[in-house]
C-alpha cells in the first residue's frame, strides 16, 4: 500500500560526479545567506552511490529483512559507508539506534458475526473482513461489542468536525468510512482539502482516532476507489504478520481489534439495521454529522503468535558551527522484503535495488557533499531507517524516540526509491503546498531552470506513505518529492515506459535488481535537489511551519510553544 512509481524519482547515466549549485533562501524572506554561498560548489560522487548501491542490492543481502541474519552485514556496509562520508556517530558516540519490534501472526479466526436482526450475519475471514489486533496478547476476543456507524471517523479541532461527537465509544465497535468527506472533489477546494486526502483520510489515523475514542474495534469500509487499491491489497496485508513497535505498555491502550469489510458486508449490516450505507454515507459528508447506533451486537476472534526482535537505525551527525542544537534530519529506509515469491526462473530473493539502495546510497552522497563543503550554522542528522516495509516502524520509532529532539528539528527531507531514466524537465512537492518549505522548493527549481508540476492522484494520500511522515505527523516539516515522467531524454513517452516496467515487473519482486546498464542522471538531478533544499535549511535561521489549515500545524505549534531555545518564528 506504500507509494510506486509514481513517487519514483527519475534516473540516468553518470560515470563521474555530479556538480550541485549552491542553495538560495525562500525569496522575500529577511533571512542571512547561507554561508556555503561563497565557496564552489560541493559534488555528489555517482560512482560511489552505483558502488553501495550495487552492494546492497546484491543476493549476498538476501534482501536485506530486518532482524535476520542479514541485517548485521547491511549495518556494517551503511556505517563503513557514513565513516566514509566523514559523518560522525550519531547516538551518543554510537552509530545504531536499537528499535524493538513486535510480530505478531494471527490464526484461527472466527467468522465475523452480527446480531440484533431478524436473522443473523455471518461473514468470512479474509473474503468478507480481515482484522488483527495491535495489542500484544495471545488472544483477540470481541463479544457482543455494539455498532455504531461514525462516517469518516474525523475529530479535527480547527475545523470544527468531529464525528464522534456526543457519543461514549467505550464497549462500542465504530464502522468507519474510507478516505475523507470530500475525497470525490472535482478540485482541492473543501474542508479537507478536496479531492487532495489528508492525513484524516488514512486508515492509520482512523485506527489511532478509534483508540483515542475509547472504541474496543474499529472496521474500515472498504471502497476501491478511495482507497486507492482493490481489496486483494487489503486482503494480502491484513491476513499474514503485522509488525508494532514494542511499548512499554504492549499497545495495550489501542483497540483490541482493526479491521476491514468489504462494501458489501457494510450495506448487508446498515440494511440489517434499517439503515442505508449511500444514505448515510451522503450524511456524513456534511459538517455536523453525529454518530448513528445501529442496534447491532458484532463478535469476533482469533490467536496471535508473538515474536518480539530488535532491528536498528543508523544515525551519523555533522555537528554545526553556529547552532548545533538545531537539527536538521535526513532519512531514506535500508530495509526490503528479504527472501520472496520465486519468478519464474526460480530467483526468490527480492533484491530492493530501487527501494530502497538507491535512497539508502543518496543519503550517503548527500552527507559526503556536506562534509566536503564544511560545517553548516546548523547540525545534519543522516538516519537510515529500518522497518519501512513494515509499516514505517524504523522512522516511527526515533520519531517517538528522537535522539535529537523534534522542537529542536528544523525540518528535513527523506529519500525513498530512485527511479534509473533521465533527468526530468519537473518536479511534484509531494503532499502539495502544505508548508513553508515550498517557497525553498520554488526557489531551488526556479534556479535549476526546473517547473512544478502538480501531484498526480493526490486523492491517495502519498504523501503519509513513507518514512517522512512519521515526523510530520509530530509538527516536524519534511520535504518529499516527485519527479516527473517527462524526461529531458525521450519525453513522458520513455518516462511513462520506465515507471511502467517498473511498477509491473519489478516492484517489490525479484527483479528490481541493479543492472550495470542503468541510466544515473536523474538519480544525481534529485539527490543534488535533496542536498540543496537540506542545506538551505541548515545554513539558515529559517524555521518553517506548517500552512495556518494544516493538520500538522497545531502539533507544531504546541511545539514551538513550549521549546527551549528551538522553533524560532
Amino acid at each position: 500500500m506504500k507509494r510506486t512509481a509514481a513517487l519514483l524519482a527519475s534516473v540516468a547515466l553518470c560515470l563521474g560526479t555530479a556538480a550541485i549549485a549552491a542553495p538560495k533562501l525562500p525569496k522575500g524572506k529577511a533571512l542571512p545567506p547561507p554561508a556555503m554561498t561563497t565557496e564552489p560548489a560541493p559534488q555528489l560522487s555517482v560512482d560511489n552511490m552505483k558502488t553501495l548501491v550495487k552492494t546492497l542490492s546484491s543476493d549476498d543481502f538476501e534482501g536485506r529483512a530486518p532482524s535476520t541474519s542479514a541485517e548485521p552485514k547491511v549495518l556494517d556496509t551503511i556505517i563503513a559507508s557514513f565513516k566514509k562520508a566523514g559523518l560522525q556517530p550519531g547516538n551518543k558516540g554510537q552509530w545504531l539506534q536499537d528499535v524493538p519490534t513486535v510480530e505478531i501472526t494471527g490464526s484461527n479466526h472466527s467468522a465475523l458475526t452480527v446480531t440484533g436482526s431478524k436473522t443473523p450475519l455471518s461473514f468470512k475471514f479474509g473474503d468478507d473482513y480481515v482484522a488483527a489486533s495491535y495489542r500484544v496478547t495471545p488472544k483477540t476476543q470481541v463479544k457482543d461489542s455494539e455498532l455504531v456507524f461514525v462516517g469518516y471517523g474525523i475529530n479535527a479541532p480547527e475545523l470544527g468536525w468531529n464525528d464522534y461527537a456526543g457519543i461514549d465509544m467505550h464497549g462500542k465497535t465504530a464502522v468507519i468510512l474510507v478516505n475523507d468527506a470530500d475525497y470525490d472533489a472535482a478540485t482541492e477546494e473543501g474542508p479537507f482539502k478536496g479531492r487532495r486526502m489528508t492525513y484524516y483520510g488514512r486508515w492509520t489515523y482512523k485506527f489511532e482516532e478509534a483508540a483515542r475514542q475509547g472504541a474496543t474495534a474499529a472496521l474500515i469500509v472498504h471502497d476501491t476507489f478511495p482507497a486507492a487499491y482493490g481489496w486483494n491489497v487489503v486482503n494480502s496485508s491484513w491476513t499474514g504478520a503485522q509488525y508494532r513497535v514494542a511499548t512499554p505498555n504492549d499497545d495495550m491502550d489501542q483497540t483490541a481489534a482493526n479491521g476491514w469489510i468489504q462494501k458489501s458486508v457494510a450495506e448487508s449490516i446498515l440494511k440489517a439495521s434499517g439503515k442505508d450505507l449511500a444514505t448515510l454515507s451522503a450524511a456524513a459528508k456534511q459538517k455536523g454529522f453525529k454518530p448513528v447506533p445501529l442496534g447491532l451486537k458484532v463478535s469476533l476472534g482469533f490467536d496471535n503468535a508473538i515474536r518480539r526482535s530488535t532491528s536498528h537505525n543508523v544515525v551519523g551527525v555533522l555537528p554545526g558551527k553556529v547552532r548545533p542544537d538545531e537539527y536538521v534530519l535526513y532519512s531514506a529506509h535500508w530495509d526490503h522484503l528479504g527472501h520472496c515469491t520465486p519468478d519464474k526462473t526460480g530467483d526468490g530473493i527480492c533484491n530492493g535495488a530501487v527501494d530502497n539502495a538507491t535512497g539508502v546510497a543518496a543519503l550517503a552522497a548527500i552527507a559526503e557533499a556536506n562534509a566536503k563543503a564544511g560545517p553548516a550554522a546548523r547540525s545534519q542528522v543522516f538516519v537510515a531507517v529500518t522497518l519501512e516495509e513494515s509499516g514505517l516502524l524504523g522512522s516511527e520509532y526515533y520519531a517517538a524516540n528522537p535522539i535529537y529532539p523534534l522542537d529542536h528539528t528544523v525540518g528535513g527531507v527523506n529519500m525513498d526509491a530512485l527511479l534509473p531514466g533521465s533527468r526530468t524537465r519537473s518536479y511534484a512537492m509531494t503532499g502539495g503546498d502544505k508548508s513553508d518549505l515550498t517557497s525553498i522548493f520554488r526557489d531551488e527549481l526556479a534556479d535549476e531552470g526546473l517547473t512544478e508540476v502538480p501531484e498526480e492522484h493526490t486523492e491517495r494520500g502519498y504523501y503519509y506513505r513513507s518514512d517522512h511522515f512519521s515526523m510530520a505527523k509530530r509538527g516536524v516539516p519534511m520535504f518529499d518529492l516527485a519527479a516527473s515522467t517527462d524526461w529531458v531524454d525521450g519525453g513522458k513517452a520513455a518516462g511513462d515506459a520506465a515507471s511502467e516496467d517498473y511498477n509491473s515487473n519489478r516492484y517489490h519482486g525479484p527483479k528490481d535488481e541493479y543492472s550495470e546498464a542503468w541510466n544515473w542522471d536523474g538519480i544525481a538531478q534529485t539527490a543534488g535537489l535533496y542536498y540543496r533544499l537540506g542545506r538551505t535549511l541548515a545554513d539558515s535561521d529559517f524555521w518553517p511551519n506548517w500552512h495556518e489549515t494544516d493538520e500538522f500545524r497545531a502539533i507544531r505549534d504546541k511545539a514551538c510553544a513550549a521549546a527551549q531555545g528551538g522553533c524560532h518564528k
